[in-house]
Formats: C-alpha cells, sequence, structure tokens
C-alpha cells in the first residue's frame, strides 16, 4: 500500500506527522490505539488525534472501540469484521464475510465478542 498515492487521491498533503501515522498502521497486522503507538511518533496526542479524524473522514482510516474503552485503529485496505475477547481484550481480524443478512441493509462488518481461544483453555 503506498501512502503517497493514497494521500494524492484523497488530496490530503502528506506532512511528516500524516506519514508518521500512516506507515505506523499500514505496517501493522492488527488494529492498534494511541497508547500502542504513541512511543513510535514525534506528535503530541492532540496532533496524532486531528490527523486520524481527517483520514477517518476521508475513508482511509476506520475505527471502532474495544471492550477496554480504548479507540483501534487501522488503514482500511479491505472491510472486515473483528473479534474482541471479553477476558484478555485481544483483538482479531476476521476477513471472512459476515454471514448476517438484514433486509434492506448491506452488512460490511461486525464486531463480534466473546472468549478467545486461549482464554477458554486457561479458564
Amino acid at each position: 500500500m503506498n501512502i503517497e498515492t493514497i494521500t494524492q487521491e484523497k488530496n490530503i498533503k502528506l506532512t511528516n506527522a500524516r506519514k508518521a501515522i500512516l506507515e505506523t498502521l499500514v505496517n501493522s497486522d492488527k488494529p492498534l490505539c494511541y497508547e500502542d503507538i504513541k512511543d513510535k511518533l514525534a506528535m503530541d496526542k492532540a496532533t496524532f488525534y486531528r490527523n486520524i479524524i481527517k483520514f477517518e473522514e476521508e475513508n482511509i482510516v476506520s475505527s471502532f472501540e474495544s471492550n477496554d474503552k480504548k479507540r483501534y485503529f487501522e488503514v482500511q485496505k479491505t472491510k472486515h469484521s473483528h473479534f474482541i475477547c471479553t477476558t484478555c481484550s485481544k483483538i482479531e481480524c476476521i476477513h471472512s464475510k459476515p454471514d448476517l443478512k438484514l433486509d434492506g441493509y448491506q452488512v460490511d462488518n461486525i464486531i463480534i465478542k466473546g472468549i478467545c481461544p486461549n482464554c477458554l483453555k486457561e479458564g
């Protein structure tokens, strides 16, 4: 995924802060919250969130809130669902299409909460 191409297509100026945020999200194999990446970025919290809001408005980044009350972000590569463990708060991406049909609606993603296999074994 080419960051320069993404920002050019959306007509967004690619600042150092924006490039750092997008590179971090693109190189991650899971959604990240601010706390996960703050030490990797040379910017304050306000700058991070101001840029994230812009990315969300332009549909470059999507986000959701987990059961730990943190907001998690990821670059929108493909639409997919997420599983959040209610015991350990681990987040997993589910790339299979959700098998849920609602008359008159198009379902793009679902957040499923439950207990992951590791926590089931330990419990």
